[in-house]
């Protein structure tokens, strides 16, 4: 096919409609790619339940051992599951996934060894290049003995691992409803969960790449309606929502109202920086609620503020030796977990802390949940650059005010702040607003909703 690859290789991943843009071939070009620029002797390969995953990671792994690359496929997985075994064996790997889109996408996320992150500065822009060319002129002949392709099961050890990291000897017994949106956390849960004083009341837990029942993004407020109701139903002590590849969870407190991922964020920090003694530095991205370096530092620890993307999270992670991060996003990352981001370490950091004392979750959290913020708000604009500036003049040398350019444009004061952040891939600027109460916020947003739009 004549795919063009510019629409499929993103900032941090593969991602394209299957078989309109990529399809196995383009994989198995891919595959050589990934054998050349990581120079690896071995690697491992993991995919999710959509219908064309199968089929895209073998030929991935075809085309790494035409290279000489004796390949590990280990199946059925979560992204966190892949790295794991990129952590655990140290191999570079690829998992086969398009996280919580449509049903006829896929995608490949890679890393090197030890789940070291791949993105546009770190080798995929050379594996673009590489596949770009020999769509013209052709693949590179196999060398005369290729890599081996054998199969390993790693979900008992990925589940061991995540259980060594959070004590869960002591808690009471709880009622958990997880919604796993047919994607893989039907297939983790159950093994992660086992011999847990949990009551599991299981939604979706059906492997199904069609998503029949909703979206596996729980980032949308629509797709947690049905979570929500089943919690009220059953009067579990809380539910857990996972993305597709399960590498995100998002949780609902016993009344079924989203605790928010910054409140998660908090919690998890506090419990991460008494593992480590008190000390140590936390990453958050800087739309995360003040709550989160409020906490950091009530601990113990370092707050450091980021721009908004899991490659500067990661990096930054390396560069500090921090012991955890967090993302409005839900995504948390650990550095007992090869610095990688793994929804279902931070869903047992949750069963713990709340199994581990006798009140609500709702109570719980209430403590790290300190101010009222707006979510996320797109606007689209014909000139993204034109309205920052705007905004910019409208606050610029206000005495109550300060200004930084970090990403976007965020605008502080003492009871209030907002960033902007351009799209990267839409015409779109993003506001997050927060304040010390509900009226303010309100007004805060709304003033800036007005320039950003005028």
């Amino acid at each position: 096919m004549a795919a063009d690859l510019s629409q499929i290789v993103k900032a941090y991943d593969v991602r394209g409609v299957v078989p309109e843009q990529w399809d196995e071939p383009v994989a198995e070009l891919f595959g050589i790619a990934f054998a050349q620029v990581t120079g690896a002797a071995a690697i491992v390969v993991g995919h999710d339940m959509r219908p064309s995953s199968p089929g895209l990671s073998r030929a991935f792994a075809r085309g790494a051992a035409s290279r000489g690359v004796d390949v590990t496929e280990i199946g059925l997985c979560s992204t966190d599951q892949l790295y794991y075994a990129s952590g655990a064996l140290n191999l570079p790997g690829a998992m086969f996934t398009a996280s919580h889109n449509p049903a006829q996408y896929n995608g490949i996320k890679m890393c090197r060894a030890g789940a070291a992150p791949v993105g546009q500065d770190t080798g995929l822009a050379q594996i673009r290049e590489l596949a770009e060319r020999w769509l013209e002129s052709g693949a590179p002949d196999p060398v005369a003995t290729p890599g081996t392709i054998t199969s390993r099961d790693t979900l008992e050890d990925y589940a061991a691992h995540l259980r060594s990291l959070v004590d869960l000897t002591s808690i009471r017994p709880l009622k958990v409803v997880v919604d796993a949106g047919n994607g893989m956390g039907g297939h983790t849960v159950p093994t992660v969960f086992a011999g847990l004083p949990l009551t599991l009341v299981p939604m979706y837990f059906e492997l199904d790449g069609t998503f029949p029942n909703h979206e596996a993004n729980p980032l949308d407020p629509a797709n947690l309606v049905d979570l929500q109701k089943r919690v009220r139903e059953e009067g579990a002590d809380l539910g857990i929502a996972f993305d597709g590849d399960a590498d995100r969870c998002f949780v609902t407190d016993e009344h079924g109202d989203p605790v928010s991922p910054s409140a998660i964020t908090a919690l998890v920090a506090a419990r991460e920086l008494a593992r480590h003694g008190g000390k140590g530095a936390v990453i958050h991205n800087l739309i995360t609620s003040w709550s989160v370096p409020e906490v950091v530092r009530e601990n113990g620890g370092t707050p450091v503020r980021t721009r908004v993307g899991h490659s500067f999270i990661k990096a930054e992670m390396a560069r500090s030796g921090a012991i955890f991060g967090g993302e409005h996003s839900a995504h948390y990352y650990f550095k007992d977990f090869w610095n990688a981001d793994t929804g279902m370490l931070a869903a047992l950091h949750v069963l713990a802390a709340l199994g581990g004392q006798d009140g609500p979750l709702s109570g719980l959290v209430s403590q790290y949940d300190r101010y009222v913020g707006s979510g996320e708000i797109n606007s689209t604009v014909g000139d993204q650059t034109a309205r920052l500036t705007a905004v910019r003049a409208a606050y610029e040398g206000r005495e109550d005010v300060t200004l930084d350019d970090l990403d976007g444009l965020t605008v502080s004061s003492a009871d209030w702040w907002f960033n902007v952040r351009p799209s990267n891939t839409e015409p779109l600027l993003r506001l997050n607003a927060e304040a010390r109460d509900e009226a303010l916020m309100a007004k805060v947003r709304d003033e800036a909703l007005a320039i950003i739009r005028g």
